[in-house]
């Protein structure tokens, strides 16, 4: 019989090593075997269905991060637009710019599904949506320990404390270091940094001020956990939006939440990773999700509307011509200029025949 490792596995089912060894040690894997501290896999193995569901129990499940361009605010607008067979015939759902996951989390609430597809091009921000799947617990050691460091801090040592932690964070992800001590780095950054921005420099490099929370909470044991039965049996990757059409089909409701078109040129406050994702992107975009339409599946976007601005912006009105284009508001919620924030409208586009 020919065998695989355990590393091997988890390569191939897309789970953590030590969730194969937890696999193996409860008996779920037929024919597993341990040589010494080794699993051995049979390679015809498949990967096993261990009981946690994809809905959890109804449970109002919230995103476990801040994010700029957050979709909470808007999720009542949102859920109106979701497929009337959601659950049903349409039993898949793909969110490939997942970012904080606010849509994803209320359909995990809501649906009993088949199948679950989310990425995104944000590694640490994959790593740690698979590092609270599968090692919640381990999450949760690291960051009690930097809750407990953390809060009883004057402000001149919180401010040592947490650019010591964002030079490690850092560390790691230049060295691609992608594990459980980036991921809590990932969350403490998030819940202690200036707005809960993710930005990064030309040169990758995370460089958000430290904000000035005075209770911040850093380790949220009860949804981080809630968080890890959610996404227990969800399909994570860290890739560009363009690799899950294998995964989209005519069961399949598809969310894309890509970064939007800057309103006006200082209002493109963040970068979420290296790349830009300029007019030929949003382009390119448009054109993906007119194949994912032709396949049958039922689309859902989102993105700024330039008429705010400019009445005469049609640049997504000619760019989604075929779709219906909704105007919904919204609240300007992370601005540099206090007077700018307020309520300003945004884009809900979605296949036609939807509404």
């Amino acid at each position: 019989m020919n065998y695989m490792t355990a590393k091997e596995a988890a390569r191939l089912w897309n789970i953590s090593q030590r969730r194969v060894a937890v696999l193996c040690a409860e008996q779920k894997i037929q024919n597993a075997e341990r040589l010494g501290n080794m699993w051995l896999i049979p390679k015809d193995s498949k990967k096993p269905i261990d009981g946690r569901g994809l809905r959890f129990n109804n449970s109002n499940i919230k995103p476990f991060v801040k994010w700029a361009g957050g979709k909470a605010q808007l999720i009542e607008e949102i859920r109106k637009l979701y497929p009337t067979e959601l659950g049903e015939n349409i039993n898949k759902y793909a969110e490939p710019f997942v970012g904080g996951g606010a849509v994803l989390f209320d359909i995990l609430s809501r649906y009993e599904l088949k199948e679950v597809y989310i990425s995104d091009t944000n590694a640490e921000l994959i790593t740690t949506y698979k590092v609270i799947r599968d090692d919640v617990e381990e999450i949760i050691a690291l960051l009690s320990k930097y809750q407990l460091d953390y809060s009883p801090m004057c402000e001149s040592d919180r401010k040592i404390y947490y650019y010591t932690k964002r030079a490690r964070f850092n560390d790691l992800k230049l060295k691609k270091q992608m594990d459980t001590e980036l991921a809590s780095l990932f969350i403490f950054l998030n819940r202690t940094c200036f707005n809960g921005l993710y930005r990064v420099n030309s040169k990758g490099e995370y460089n958000v001020p430290m904000g000035s929370y005075k209770s911040p909470i850093i380790c949220d044991e009860a949804k981080l956990r809630q968080v890890a039965r959610a996404l227990s049996k969800v399909s994570i990757f860290c890739a560009d939006y363009r690799e899950s059409a294998s995964f989209i089909d005519k069961r399949t409701f598809a969310y894309f939440d890509p970064p939007y078109r800057p309103l006006n040129i200082t209002s493109s406050f963040t970068a979420y990773t290296e790349h830009v994702f300029d007019d030929a992107a949003q382009v390119e975009l448009a054109r993906f999700i007119k194949i994912m339409v032709d396949k049958g599946a039922y689309i859902l976007t989102s993105n700024s509307d330039p008429r705010n601005v400019d009445p005469n912006d049609n640049f997504f009105d000619e760019l989604y011509s075929k779709m219906k284009i909704l105007r919904v508001p919204a609240s300007r919620m992370i601005n540099s200029n206090p007077k700018s924030r307020g309520k300003i409208l945004e884009l809900l586009i979605c296949s036609e025949g939807a509404i």
